[in-house]
C-alpha cells in the first residue's frame, strides 16, 4: 500500500496534533532509515537481522526522535518508544529497547559519510537511498549535484495547490481574506501554502482547487494543447493533470486501466471538475479512440523525481524494475502513436530522472516513428528545457519535484 494511503488509514480519528507528529515520525523514518540503522547497529551486538521487525521499527522511531526532533526531550523519546515495544512485542523486549535507545541518545549526531567520504556507498548510507541509484546520480550530476538531490529528497515538500475553476490570483485572494499564508510557486505554477492538510483550506469542499506540484502543472503548460481541444488522457488517475487539462480543453477523456484508481479519479473530478472530464476504464496499450489530436501519456515510471514527496518509493526501486518499466513505456508510446492524428500532439511525461525513461526513451521512439518530431511550445522558459527541447525539471536545481516531458507532433 502506498505511504499516503497507509497513513490516511492509520491516522483516521486522531487529533490534529497527533496526526502531525505521526506523519513527521513515519515520513522521517522512511527518509532517514539508512542513517538511523547505522546509528543503532553498534549497540546491537548480534546485528539488526536478529531484532524482531516490529521492535526494529520502534527503535528507528525512537532514534529519529533522538537525532532529528529537537522538540522531543530525549527521556520522552526513550520512554514512549519503550512503552510501544512493550505494547507490540511484550515485556521481555523492553530492557533491550531501553538499553539500545539510551546509548543512541548519547551517540554523536554526525551522519555516516559526513567526513569527506563521497563515494556511492557512503552517500547512500548518509541519505538513506539505494546505492545503485546514488552511483547513477554521481555519474550524471557529479558529486555536488548528486548530494544536493539527495538532500532535497530528505526535506519536507511544501503543499502546492492549483486553482480548479478560477485562476490562481483569485484563489490567492480567497486565501488572503481567510488569513491563509501563501505565495506563488516557481514559474507561477500554483500557490505554495503553509497549511499541510488541503481539506482545511477554504474552498476545498466546493472544489476551488486541487493539490499538484508545480512540476506537474508545468508539464501541462509544456504540452501546449490548443484551447478547445478534445484531449485523451491515457493514464489519468488520480486526476491532477485531468483537472488541469479541463481548464482549456472542450472535453477530456480521462482513462485508466485500474478500477480502483479510477474511483479516486472520479472523486476528484466530482469535487473539482468543470463538467467536461469523462472517466473511462481503459488500458493505454489499447486506447479506445480512433484518432486523437491531443494525447497525454503520463507514463508509469520509477518516480525518482518524487522521493521527497513519496519517501517510501526509494525502498521499492530496483535496477530490474527500471528495465522492465522502460519496455512498458515503449509499448505505451507505440500504442499512442497509432492513434495520434496527423498534425496532432503527443505529450509523453514521467516523474523520473532516469535517462532510460526520458530522453533515451524518446530518442528510440523517434527512430521507430519518424513521422513524429519534437516541437516544444513557443515562449516556454528555456532554463527548464533540455538541449533537445524537452522539459527537464531537476529538484536540486529547480526547487520542485523532478519531471520530464517531450512534446511530439505528427507530420501532416
Amino acid at each position: 500500500m502506498p505511504f499516503d494511503a497507509a497513513l490516511d488509514r492509520g491516522l483516521a480519528g486522531l487529533p490534529e496534533v497527533d496526526r502531525r507528529l505521526t506523519h513527521e515520525l513515519s515520513a522521517g523514518v522512511l527518509r532517514h532509515q539508512g542513517s538511523l540503522d547505522a546509528v543503532i547497529t553498534p549497540f546491537v551486538p548480534r546485528g539488526l537481522a536478529s531484532v524482531q521487525p516490529t521492535v526494529l521499527d520502534v527503535l528507528r522511531i525512537g532514534a529519529y526522535q533522538l537525532h532529528h526532533l529537537e522538540r522531543v526531550p530525549p527521556h520522552a523519546a526513550v520512554a514512549t518508544s519503550v512503552a510501544l515495544v512493550r505494547e507490540t512485542a511484550g515485556e521481555r523486549a523492553t530492557g533491550f529497547a531501553n538499553a539500545v535507545l539510551r546509548r543512541v541518545a548519547d551517540a554523536p549526531r554526525d551522519r555516516p559519510g559526513h567526513d569527506g567520504d563521497y563515494d556511492a556507498a557512503a552517500l547512500a548510507a548518509r541519505w538513506s537511498h539505494p546505492e545503485w541509484l546514488v552511483a547513477r546520480w554521481l555519474g550524471r550530476f557529479g558529486r555536488d549535484g548528486a548530494e544536493r538531490l539527495l538532500e532535497w529528497n530528505n526535506t519536507h515538500p511544501a503543499l502546492v495547490v492549483q486553482a480548479a475553476r478560477d485562476d490562481n490570483d483569485s484563489l490567492q485572494a480567497r486565501f488572503d481574506s481567510a488569513g491563509v499564508q501563501g505565495f506563488p510557486a516557481p514559474h507561477g505554477a500554483g500557490i505554495v501554502v503553509t497549511e499541510t492538510r488541503p481539506e482545511q483550506l477554504p474552498g476545498f469542499a466546493e472544489g476551488a482547487f486541487y493539490v499538484q506540484d508545480p512540476a506537474q502543472a508545468l508539464v501541462l503548460r509544456f504540452a501546449g494543447f490548443p484551447a478547445g481541444a478534445i484531449v485523451y488522457d491515457a493514464c489519468a488517475a488520480p486526476g491532477g493533470k485531468t483537472l488541469g487539462l479541463a481548464r482549456r480543453a472542450s472535453v477530456v477523456i480521462a482513462a485508466d486501466a485500474s478500477r480502483r484508481r479510477i474511483l479516486r479519479l472520479c472523486d476528484n473530478i466530482a469535487r473539482a471538475g468543470r463538467g467536461n472530464a469523462f472517466p473511462v476504464v481503459a488500458d493505454a496499450l489499447h486506447p479506445p479512440v480512433v484518432q486523437a489530436s491531443a494525447y497525454l501519456l503520463d507514463a508509469p515510471c520509477l518516480g525518482t523525481g518524487t522521493f521527497a514527496r513519496h519517501p517510501d518509493a526509494r525502498l521499492r526501486v530496483h535496477p530490474d524494475a527500471l528495465q522492465r518499466i522502460s519496455r512498458e513505456q515503449a509499448a505505451l508510446l507505440d500504442a499512442a502513436a497509432a492513434v495520434v492524428a496527423p498534425g496532432g500532439v503527443l505529450c509523453y511525461a514521467t516523474c523520473s530522472l532516469e535517462p532510460e525513461e526520458d530522453e533515451e526513451q524518446i530518442g528510440a521512439f523517434l527512430d521507430r516513428h519518424p513521422q513524429f518530431s519534437r516541437q516544444p511550445p513557443a515562449g516556454f522558459p528555456t532554463e527548464l528545457l533540455s538541449p533537445e527541447g524537452d522539459l527537464l525539471i531537476l529538484p536540486q536545481r529547480d526547487g520542485m519535484d523532478g519531471a520530464y516531458a517531450a512534446r511530439l507532433v505528427r507530420r501532416r
